[in-house]
């Protein structure tokens, strides 16, 4: 076994440095020194649900950017040294029709989760990227494009392949009339990647407090939500809304909005959803949903962001500030992404 160390789960949103332990490199393994690690909502939920009695340890981190320290003998992709970045799929069956589509992120034996998972092969617990190293396949690594700062780039391997997906596979390009609710940690890297697609963008915001942002993001327009007027003035305009919300919401504002033969994108909150049928019914419209994406989708995105320049707006702190980083993620304070600076674990 390799020992590491890292940031293990002690509480709700309460963690303690130890030693943890990583498997031995198999034959198609890279092992990874964990330089940044980005903050997720999903680790603020683990954390919070997480039994102290569980026998299995809980580390989370599931985006994160590094350097290949180790191979195993078949990886021929990667050699020590090497920029790399890993999400939050780090395994998958490979054998079902969704592996075989390159949709690993829908494996119909559920793909192996980079942390809280089970490894396909020895049953233990996958431990996540607050860590000093990582060992994963090689099929599950990416290369990391050179221009794209590692720090910034973190968030890209989960809330930013999370929007990469549905404005991919909705065929968002030049023309396309897209919609962003929720200008927070996914949803300004929805807003830069339409733009970036060639899309006319707006952002749907409960206030106009973020119209600034918006607009420095390149953002076209900002309606907001709470502004009766200005939603009837959007009715029937877009072609594509992609939902971040993490909370809670009505659909039916956001349904009002989409074009005919249009689609609502739901990937923020991804619990029970309530509609009325005549809000799709009227205008032929489409309520979808999308998580994370399959391995060429993930390359795809990483170097669609290279080529124009993309990556996520974030404050980086050393790991040894991570319960801060948690604390003021639940609070919302954060513009728009935490990221772990790991070599303070040294």
């Amino acid at each position: 076994m390799r020992t590491t160390t890292g940031w293990q789960a002690a509480g709700p949103a309460t963690l303690r440095r130890t030693s943890l332990e990583r498997r031995d490199l198999r034959p198609d393994d890279l092992a990874v020194r964990v330089d940044y690690c980005g903050v997720c909502h999903t680790d603020l939920h683990a954390l919070g649900a997480h039994d102290q009695d569980a026998k299995s340890p809980l580390v989370p981190g599931h985006e994160f950017t590094g350097t290949v320290t180790a191979t195993g003998p078949e990886v021929t992709a990667f050699s020590v040294g090497d920029g790399v970045a890993v999400g939050n799929i780090i395994d998958s069956c490979g054998a079902c029709a969704m592996c075989e589509a390159g949709q690993e992120n829908f494996c119909h034996s559920f793909p192996t989760l980079t942390y809280g998972g089970t490894d396909r092969h020895d049953g233990t617990t996958t431990l996540g990227g607050y860590s000093r190293e990582y060992v994963v396949r090689e099929a599950f690594a990416y290369a990391l494009p050179a221009g794209l700062d590692p720090a910034a780039a973190a968030p890209l391997m989960c809330a930013g392949v999370t929007v990469w997906e549905p404005l991919h596979a909705l065929g968002v390009g030049p023309g396309s009339r897209v919609a962003v609710a929720g200008l927070g940690g996914l949803g300004h890297l929805a807003v830069k990647m339409a733009v970036a697609l060639g899309a006319t963008t707006t952002v749907i915001s409960r206030t106009g407090d973020k119209r600034d942002d918006a607009r420095r993001l390149g953002a076209h327009a900002l309606v907001e939500s709470t502004d009766s007027r200005q939603m009837d003035a959007a009715r029937d305009t877009f072609d594509v809304i992609i939902d971040t919300v993490s909370a809670p919401h009505d659909l039916a504002p956001y349904l009002k909005l989409v074009a005919m033969d249009g689609t609502l994108s739901i990937v923020g909150h991804l619990g029970p959803v309530g509609i009325e049928a005549m809000d799709l019914l009227v205008g032929r419209k489409k309520l979808s949903s999308a998580g994370s994406g399959g391995r060429p989708a993930t390359a795809e995105m990483l170097r669609f962001c290279a080529a124009h320049g993309i990556v996520a707006d974030v404050e980086v702190l050393p790991s040894a500030q991570v319960e801060t980083a948690l604390d003021r993620l639940g609070r919302n304070d954060v513009r728009y992404r935490f990221v772990l600076d790991m070599s303070d674990l040294d």
